[in-house]
């Protein structure tokens, strides 16, 4: 147990970031990030609902990771969004 698999993804508002339990930052590709089991299909729907300009943060993720249980059997439409205030 001395490796940490676990992913973060971090933002401030402007830049997004993945960090992995190695400690990689990693920046991804067309200003959207996800990861986990059903993390491919929630990205292919984030990128997918992106352009609509009615949509919200919070509601591209909410949908997306919905799309996403619907497709992969490990991921459930349990759903918790955490957002955090700006200081």
């Amino acid at each position: 147990l001395r490796n940490l698999e676990a992913m973060l993804i971090v933002t401030d508002g402007s830049a997004l970031f993945v960090i992995t339990g190695a400690g990689d930052v990693l920046e991804p590709e067309h200003d959207v990030a996800a990861i986990g089991s059903g993390g491919n299909y929630a990205l292919a729907a984030a990128r997918a609902l992106l352009p609509d300009p009615s949509l919200g943060a919070r509601d591209t993720v909410e949908r997306s990771l919905r799309i996403a249980a619907e497709i992969c059997v490990f991921t459930n439409d349990h759903l918790t969004v955490l957002e955090l205030g700006g200081s």
